[in-house]
């Protein structure tokens, strides 16, 4: 089995400036290390079997600077999706997905990672990573959860189930950024995780869920991979369609 990483790099780091800004999001700055955020996530993924070259998804006016920290680190191949304008996380993870199923077989599974994660335990990860492919090999959707240090209104929650089949529990419910009251109570109850925005699944397995829930995402996006453009090494999705998306 293959992981193929999808990495979602297309933020445009406002909150940090004036360091990170529109010329340079931090997922492009070296903030916690020698190697930059994007680089950083590609390197941890170092010591897993049967990784691919990454997936990335970017935004166009980055593309020379993802192909430069790519080659930076030793990532040869990479296949840089450009974003003609910008939109949220499911049409960019879409379009990886419809991309993958070009390359892949069916029994590639899609990590999806965001670009600017810091993450130390690189062997807890790796555990964790090991555990969401068993269940994404049996078809199904998983996502990664952190343990909340506190009440954090700035992030989504996860609540998760009580007992676990190999390692996985089922999500019970999904929680848009609460207010201060709700995330203490959810503190306090110890069933609730913050929402990492990490996933892994079957392409197809993705598709098929959007397929049945965002439809029209489906359609447009697959137009947009199906007439996208190769640029260089850069593949162009169609910006009539993605716009859309």
């Amino acid at each position: 089995m293959q992981i193929i990483p999808v990495i979602i790099s297309g933020g445009s780091g406002k909150r940090l400036w004036p360091l990170s800004r529109k010329e340079y999001p931090k997922q492009y700055l070296p903030l916690v290390g020698d190697n930059t955020m994007l680089q950083e996530t590609i390197l941890r993924l170092s010591g897993l079997d049967d990784v691919a070259d990454p997936i990335i998804v970017c935004n166009a006016d980055h593309r020379f600077l993802v192909a430069e920290q790519c080659q930076q680190i030793g990532v040869k191949n990479p296949i840089i999706l450009l974003e003609p304008v910008g939109r949220n996380t499911a049409p960019a993870i879409a379009a990886a997905a419809f991309q993958s199923l070009k390359t892949s077989d069916d029994d590639t599974v899609m990590l999806v990672l965001s670009a600017d994660h810091v993450i130390k335990d690189v062997d807890a990860f790796h555990d964790s990573i090991s555990i969401a492919s068993r269940q994404a090999q049996e078809g199904k959707l998983a996502t990664f959860g952190i343990v909340p240090k506190d009440a954090n209104t700035g992030y989504g929650y996860i609540k998760s189930s009580k007992n676990n089949t190999d390692g996985g529990y089922k999500v019970e419910e999904f929680v848009e950024k609460p207010d201060l009251e709700t995330a203490q109570a959810y503190l306090k109850q110890g069933k609730y995780l913050w929402n990492s925005g990490m996933f892994m699944f079957k392409a197809e397995v993705l598709i098929d869920e959007l397929t049945t829930h965002s439809p029209d995402i489906v359609k447009l996006v697959s137009d947009a991979v199906n007439n996208a453009k190769q640029d260089l090494d850069f593949i162009r999705l169609d910006k009539q369609d993605f716009e859309s998306s």
